[in-house]
């Protein structure tokens, strides 16, 4: 029966099993620790698994092996081998897992190239560049099964390093962005053949959370009444239906329906380019208009351009560029009007603020927002709405403050407010004290 034994002598695992009816002992260089053990384990499976299906090469598993050769000369009929003498073969190869696998630079071929139907283009991009300027630099042609716990720390160590913006160091998102990439290349290769999660006890580094600065009502009306006219249309829909940029940029007139009012979120664009589909599947959405939006739509319908597709576009009829916008036309009027540097991302923000300040439903919120669920609103905008951080009893406070005295003095009624409802409690939070 095959097995993973350890010499004594050294304390290294090598791996005893069978062949063409001659035992065989395949020393290894990897010492005795639970993780190697599962290396080898995995090796020793795939070993038998091949010989069962005669398939195995005895040569390519361990190339730096001396038998490899008296085993290529075997003739061997139903599997069973002409040479049925047992013979003690142990051999020293350097690693006989790594020899099983890929390297890093092929295996990640493989995997993008099965990966990039289901990512958008401007994804693909970046993992290419990721790819590029940091993977294979630092694995292109080791075996994926040599990539371990301790070479994955080292290269974050030496992403930390490197130069970031504002000659500061590669900032912790810049580094978990980099570090995803092989953490899901070298998973898939984990599963693919049986090796270790190289990344398990690897934690994401602690990052802040992005800065939201949304605009105050006072500042939207601000910045519309000052916008220029061409582009005063194109701000109030960002402003007051919270879509991503590529979403605005990419709309066209096909997905305004005016009859019922609604904005369809359907296709995108962005570095050039026109993408059907959104950034995740909640964004394929359905935007009411607000009465301010439909007047911004009708009154660019009248002015629209006659040869593009697009509702908001160039004089030539292209989608509006973010770039050539941003630093052109929004920062420009905000440094005019003294107004703190904000991308134009930050009118997505201002709109979901502006909604739960008003009150309306978190859930409703988030699917016009195109989130999942209602998690980023709570975690990301809580501190811009009074009502949802308050946290000194208050509200309690003045419900059992008006049903035992007013500031006549005269005692109320006092209800039985263990058997109210939530609803029936709200109410009454909110309704002026009542005489007897």
């Amino acid at each position: 029966m095959a097995k993973v034994r350890v010499r004594p002598e050294t304390g290294t695992l090598y791996l005893d099993f069978f062949y063409q009816g001659v035992r065989c002992r395949e020393q290894t260089a990897l010492p005795d620790t639970a993780e190697n053990r599962r290396k080898v384990q995995a090796l020793l499976n795939r070993v038998e698994k091949e010989i069962r299906h005669g398939v195995f090469d005895y040569a390519s598993t361990f190339p730096a092996s001396t038998k490899a050769a008296r085993f290529a000369e075997f003739t061997v009929t139903g599997g069973v081998s002409q040479q049925q003498e047992p013979v003690n073969c142990i051999e020293v190869v350097r690693d006989p897992v790594a020899v099983m696998t890929p390297t890093f630079r092929d295996f990640s071929k493989t995997w993008r190239g099965e990966m990039a139907p289901q990512w958008r283009r401007l994804h693909r991009e970046s993992v290419d560049t990721i790819f590029k300027a940091h993977l294979l630099p630092a694995f292109s042609d080791k075996p994926v099964a040599t990539i371990g716990k301790a070479e994955i720390l080292a290269f974050r160590a030496a992403l930390a390093e490197l130069p970031g913006r504002g000659n500061k160091k590669l900032s912790a998102p810049s580094i978990n962005k980099v570090i995803g990439i092989p953490r899901q290349c070298l998973v898939e290769a984990a599963n693919r053949f049986g090796l270790p999660d190289s990344f398990k006890g690897i934690n994401r580094l602690k990052a802040r959370r992005p800065d939201i600065h949304p605009f105050s009502l006072q500042e939207v009306e601000q910045i519309l009444a000052a916008m220029r006219s061409d582009f005063r249309g194109y701000c109030a829909v960002r402003f007051f239906t919270g879509m991503r940029t590529g979403e605005i940029n990419g709309l066209k007139w096909k997905y305004v329906d005016f009859d019922k009012e609604l904005i369809l979120v359907r296709e995108t664009f962005a570095a050039g380019e026109a993408e059907s589909g959104a950034k995740t599947e909640s964004s394929l959405r359905d935007i009411p208009m607000l009465p301010t939006v439909k007047e911004a739509l009708l009154a660019q319908q009248e002015c629209r351009h006659p040869e593009s597709e697009y509702v908001f576009c160039t004089h030539d009829g292209n989608p509006i560029d973010a770039h050539n916008f941003a630093n052109h036309v929004w920062y420009p009027l905000l440094r005019y009007h003294g107004l703190d540097k904000r991308r134009p991302y930050q009118t997505r923000h201002t709109i979901a603020t502006l909604m739960l300040a008003s009150g309306e439903s978190p859930e409703w919120i988030a699917r016009l927002m195109g989130h999942t669920n209602t998690q980023m609103l709570f975690t990301g905008y809580s501190r811009f709405v009074p009502n949802l951080t308050r946290q000194d009893g208050l509200a309690n406070a003045g419900l059992l403050s008006r049903r035992t005295k007013t500031s006549t003095g005269v005692v109320p009624s006092t209800p039985d407010l263990e058997s109210m409802t939530s609803d029936e409690l709200r109410a009454e939070a909110c309704a002026p004290a009542r005489l007897t």
